[in-house]
């Protein structure tokens, strides 16, 4: 067990890999994928009129924006940039909450729109993040 540890430590330090940002990087890459998506779901069925799909997939874009912010590091410049505009999609999208059910689809398709910039931007800098701000 420990000759094994040894080995992964070993193998780590010679690849230069760091295992303690492994689990975070992949967890905000994979609520990242996610929260686009129901961001771009989102906005199509509120062009189709769909007012529960709206407010589902709202839901959904705010449950990914609090588990990046989750596990965002603190230091990073583009992570800060990115929490920014996780935030705002946030708002936005507790907007479309309180709006409720019986509100027109149309309405709350101005706040969805936002909500959805507002992942597209926290994306385009949480992608300059992992890539070490290239």
């Amino acid at each position: 067990m420990i000759k094994q540890m040894l080995s992964a430590a070993v193998l780590t330090v010679a690849v230069g890999a760091s295992p303690v940002l492994a689990g975070p990087v992949q967890a905000i890459q994979d609520h990242g994928k996610a929260m686009l998506r129901n961001a771009e779901d989102m906005v199509m069925h509120g062009g189709m009129g769909d007012g529960g799909a709206i407010r589902h997939h709202c839901a959904e874009v705010t449950r990914h924006a609090t588990a990046i912010l989750g596990v965002l590091p603190k230091g990073d410049q583009q992570g800060q940039a990115a929490a920014a505009f996780l935030q705002e999609a946030i708002t936005h999208c507790k907007r479309v909450a309180d709006m409720g059910d019986k509100v027109d689809p149309g309405a709350s398709l101005n706040p969805a729109t936002k909500a959805r910039a507002a992942a597209r931007e926290a994306i385009k800098h949480l992608s300059a993040m992992r890539d070490g701000g290239t």
